[in-house]
């Protein structure tokens, strides 16, 4: 059986690959808003490094996100694990965006994006943690099933 936090790496980092389409569609082909990886890099102080952003990214929503969404899954208060994902998202945002703006560099946001950059990081972050929501709740429910399996015969 796979550790809550296990789990929660592994629907952590399902949630950036999600989130990370998205975003390389943005990157690639709509170049509508600035990347969230040039974002991350950028924070890092790293300037425009894409690579470091990417690794930033996976290893924030993969190790850190992930696990942390595990651990205080059961004390968010919603029903769904989608919307209990997305008020952990959510919350992840604001907190990032208070960093950005308080301690962060001013010039982060300066691309031709500008405010879209935040609605954009908003939706993406909601996408992940419905994502992360969903997986994680996957993960328990065949947790479950499986411990069922083990302790007894399933009724007929």
């Amino acid at each position: 059986m796979m550790s809550r936090v296990k789990q929660g790496i592994v629907a952590g980092f399902i949630a950036t690959v999600a989130v990370s389409i998205l975003e390389a569609v943005n990157l690639l082909f709509a170049k509508v808003f600035d990347p969230f990886p040039e974002v991350v890099a950028r924070m890092f102080g790293l300037g425009g490094n894409l690579a470091a952003g990417w690794a930033i990214h996976f290893v924030i929503g993969s190790l850190i996100m992930g696990p942390l969404f595990a651990v205080i899954y059961a004390r968010l208060p919603t029903n769904t694990p989608e919307t209990k994902g997305i008020l952990f998202a959510v919350a992840a945002w604001v907190a990032m965006m208070l960093i950005i703006t308080m301690m962060g560099d001013p010039r982060t946001f300066s691309g031709s994006a500008g405010f879209g950059t935040f609605g954009w990081m908003l939706i993406t972050h909601m996408i992940f943690g419905g994502v992360m929501g969903n997986v994680f709740a996957r993960l328990l429910a065949r947790e479950k099933r499986a411990a069922g399996f083990i302790h007894g015969a399933p009724a007929h």
